[in-house]
């Protein structure tokens, strides 16, 4: 029944166009088609038409137009706007013009329209094959050409592009098809108010060509010269995938001259906030954009694909780095996804977003209110859901409060985790991955030494139940979370400073968080056996010159309206985070840009043991001695027995 009333809809459809610009449409290619025919007969006999052919012109032209607007609404041609005509139009054209020749052609052979007497009688007479092929050759080039022309005159209108008084000029940094995309949308809106000056592009084959009528002007190691001479009022970046510090180069040359910057979105960004005109949604350049450092992209489908179907758990679902997971894993079709976090408002929020921004059925979406230090709690939960897949997000990550709160930053960020990896194993779960930090590796601050701890819990819990995959994925700073200094110094700006810096020499690794998720869930694939990979994070970004560079992207200037204050390092801060401890020999993996951070496994027994102490002096809530012996531990590391070694970090033999 429904095969029945989806064919009657087609044929409706088809039949009797709905849309408003089809019967126009139909009307032109009728008279095209008709002009086509008329003109392959009058081509072909240019010396004089012979009897016969006249009659054959005027029987069959009534029946050569229905015949071939006919072919067309089969091909659906009246259902394409003109202005909108792509190759892949072109290319139905083409098969739409041949089908009809063919069409006409059968259909002389088989009604025999004209017939002449000779000496044997009566004689079909038929088409003759030159009218065929010009036929076909005219109305591929009307038809074809009143497209064209149509798109012609929508790209760039008959009476010209001519900017409006005032309009700001602008360079265009990338002529590939994002560049062009720009070019077109300020061809077509005067009302943008934009003057394009020329393209910059460093692929060497468009050097000094016209790309839709804009000269490039050279490459962007030279955009200091073209800069100079052209005079821009702006600089667009109009390359989605391109590279931090291709974007760190231009803005720091427009910097110079007081020229702004404005960007395409990346391609995740494009893909997230859907269709829209391509220049209402060119944006400020933000810090993000200009790190230096090559974002990783991976194919979301192709690497998540081990989700789809399951029911995937997800911890502190509504903290930043947990409602990223939570928003692309729903992109792979789970089964079911479970929210898990001990904050009402952030579950709510993302919960409401998933549902209503990105209309994930909400029988998809599981929300659990529970605290992952509690046991009897996520015994509860798991019962419950099922999950077979467990990613661990929450934590506590604000060193400064984990500093001034030792009990709570073991017992969230150590306990919580063993007590995850134990009930996962319990429950017969298929993979658990646990989100770490580059500040486990050779931890100087609680906070540090809780996910290392957390760490060996995930490794220990490999070894009591290997049929669930383990592992850990580790990273830098993440930009945009709340833990992050950029959102501190985007506060200090708004308050008009000063900016504070601890250290003029520290530095740090950054990374996006959809860059972060996207690591986490490919761990979550590879992990067998409690490994640690590491994503491999490019170079340490300077803290000092990432102040200074969010109050020049701000528009104001660094020392002159907002001031830039060294305020000395706190208590365990280092001056530079490692991704590998010196115990740990990065090896490759399948996935590009991440690394295995390779070790001796610890003995289950041993961690028990140290669990053990720390679990108690979480227990009696004695703050003082749990700061004593997480120090102890930090100065420990796994030895070839198993078991942990102590020794201060310059006795520690590196791999």
């Amino acid at each position: 029944m429904r095969r029945g009333e989806a064919t009657s809809r087609f044929l409706r459809s088809a039949a009797f166009p709905r849309h408003r610009h089809s019967l126009l449409q139909l009307a032109v290619d009728a008279i095209l088609v008709a002009v086509s025919y008329y003109l392959a007969y009058r081509l072909r006999f240019d010396a004089g038409m012979p009897e016969r052919f006249r009659d054959l012109l005027h029987a069959t032209l009534p029946w050569a137009v229905p015949i071939a607007l006919a072919v067309f609404v089969l091909f659906r041609l009246e259902q394409r706007q003109w202005r909108y005509t792509s190759h892949r139009d072109y290319l139905v054209v083409l098969e739409a013009v041949g089908v009809a020749t063919l069409a006409l052609a059968a259909f002389v052979a088989l009604t025999h329209p004209v017939t002449v007497d000779s000496p044997s009688g009566e004689v079909t007479v038929t088409a003759p094959a030159g009218v065929l092929a010009l036929f076909f050759l005219l109305m591929l080039l009307l038809v074809g050409g009143a497209r064209f022309l149509a798109r012609l005159v929508y790209e760039r209108p008959l009476r010209g592009f001519r900017a409006r008084p005032g309009a700001r000029r602008v360079v265009i940094v990338g002529a590939g098809d994002g560049g062009r995309l720009v070019l077109r949308e300020i061809l077509r809106n005067p009302e943008l108010r934009l003057d394009p000056v020329g393209f910059v592009d460093d692929d060497p084959l468009k050097q000094r060509l016209r790309i839709e009528g804009l000269k490039v002007l050279g490459r962007t190691r030279e955009l200091s010269r073209i800069l100079d001479e052209t005079e821009p009022d702006e600089i667009t970046i109009a390359i989605p995938s391109a590279p931090g510090t291709l974007r760190a180069r231009v803005v720091r040359e427009a910097r110079e001259r007081g020229i702004p910057v404005r960007t395409l979105p990346t391609v995740f960004e494009l893909l997230q906030s859907g269709a829209g005109r391509v220049a209402h949604q060119v944006r400020d350049v933000q810090v993000e954009d200009i790190l230096g450092r090559e974002p990783v992209r991976m194919e979301l489908d192709r690497v998540g694909a081990y989700l789809t179907g399951e029911v995937v758990l997800v911890t502190g679902a509504g903290g930043s780095i947990g409602a990223e997971l939570c928003r692309q894993i729903a992109r792979v079709a789970p089964r079911r996804l479970v929210l898990v976090d001990h904050a009402e408002d952030n579950l709510f929020r993302i919960q409401r977003e998933l549902e209503d921004d990105r209309h994930v059925h909400r029988a998809v979406l599981q929300p659990m209110l529970a605290d992952c230090k509690e046991g009897e709690r996520m015994r509860e939960v798991f019962q419950a859901e099922r999950p077979t897949v467990v990613f661990h997000a929450a934590a506590y990550k604000h060193v400064g409060l984990m500093e001034t709160n030792p009990v709570e930053a073991v017992r969230n960020n150590a306990l919580a985790t063993r007590l995850m990896a134990r009930i996962a194993g319990e429950h017969h779960v298929k993979a658990f991955a646990l989100i770490s930090t580059d500040k486990a590796v050779e931890p100087a601050t609680v906070m540090g030494a809780s996910k290392a701890l957390a760490e060996w819990a995930v490794e220990e819990a490999s070894q009591r139940w290997p049929q669930t995959r383990y592992a850990t994925v580790r990273f830098g700073n993440v930009l945009g979370s709340s833990g992050s200094v950029v959102p501190i110094f985007r506060r200090q700006i708004a308050l008009g400073g000063p900016l504070t810096v601890t250290d003029p020499r520290m530095t740090r690794y950054f990374m996006t968080i959809p860059e972060a998720v996207q690591l986490v869930i490919r761990t979550g694939s590879l992990g067998r056996g409690g490994e640690v990979f590491v994503l491999e994070m490019g170079e340490p970004v300077s803290i000092l010159q990432l102040a200074r560079d969010m109050i020049e992207l701000s528009g104001l200037r660094p020392e002159r309206d907002i001031a830039v204050e060294v305020v000395g390092r706190r208590p365990g801060e280092k001056l530079h985070e490692e991704l590998f401890n010196p115990y740990e020999r990065p090896q490759p993996t399948p996935a590009e840009k991440i690394m295995l951070a390779e070790r001796e496994k610890l003995a289950p027994a041993t961690v028990a043991a140290v669990f053990d102490e720390i679990g108690l002096l979480v227990l009696e809530g004695d703050a003082a001695g749990l700061a004593a012996k997480v120090a102890e531990l930090s100065a420990m590391r796994p030895g070839a027995s198993g078991r942990l070694a102590s020794g201060p970090p310059s006795a520690r033999p590196v791999p």
